[in-house]
């Protein structure tokens, strides 16, 4: 009787427990959990968000939930802020917009500020517009990706077979000219090219070809830096 007593109390104990974790605030969990998605190297990573609060590897709560979090982080939005304040100025004539996701901090420069149609050669007022924004730039203490987009319009031309090459070749131009006129650190800096892989609207229109035609520069939050490669010296 003794035995079969201490095992209903430690079953009791035990269905108490489960009820108080039971009481969690489950939003707020699944937002930590997403934070520490792939960071660790346990879970599977991929939890994204896309322009338009479109959420690919979790649900929308819990995007919002992160977003909101990086966003009350002091260093955020003290950039966020200088960032659009630098936007005013009457020379870069809205030239990009700036949106916090759960990446970072994406400055989306839009159609033609920086480069001609077809062509990866800076435009001369796009030195101007770079060179704006460097100081914001620097202040920020984790990497910097310069990502590549075109629209679906095919390109076949001696120097870019495809808009793989375009994307590409504008981003590592970007990063470049970061690196030789910013003097941004070049180990903190890296080049993408999605071609037309990642609109961020249809392809449908005039407008929306615009649109996805850009440059995107993204500065990397602490999670998504810490899986960031890193040089690795041989012994």
């Amino acid at each position: 009787m003794n035995t079969y007593g201490d095992m209903v109390t430690l079953l009791l104990a035990f269905f108490v427990m489960l009820f108080a974790f039971s009481n969690l605030d489950i939003e707020r969990f699944r937002a930590i959990m997403s934070a520490f998605q792939g960071a660790i190297g346990v879970l599977d990573s991929g939890a994204t968000i896309t322009q338009g609060d479109a959420v690919s590897g979790g649900d929308t709560d819990s995007a919002e939930l992160i977003q909101r979090s990086i966003l009350e982080i002091p260093e955020t939005q003290d950039v966020v802020r200088r960032l659009n304040e630098v936007r005013q100025l009457p020379e870069m004539r809205s030239a990009y917009t700036v949106e916090v996701t759960q990446r970072g901090i994406i400055v989306h420069f839009t159609d033609r500020v920086l480069f001609d149609l077809g062509d990866a050669n800076l435009k001369p007022e796009a030195e101007g517009v770079l060179t704006n924004i460097l100081d914001v730039l620097r202040s920020w203490p984790n990497h910097i990706r310069v990502e590549g987009h075109t629209d679906n319009l095919p390109i076949a031309t001696p120097i870019y077979p495809s808009n793989w090459e375009l994307s590409t070749a504008r981003a590592a131009r970007v990063v470049r000219f970061f690196i030789e006129e910013g003097n941004l650190p070049p180990d903190r800096m890296s080049a993408a090219g999605y071609g037309e892989y990642r609109p961020i609207a249809t392809n449908d229109t005039l407008a929306d070809r615009a649109r996805n035609r850009r440059v995107d520069i993204v500065l990397l939050s602490d999670a998504v830096t810490a899986r960031e490669p890193s040089a690795r010296l041989a012994p």
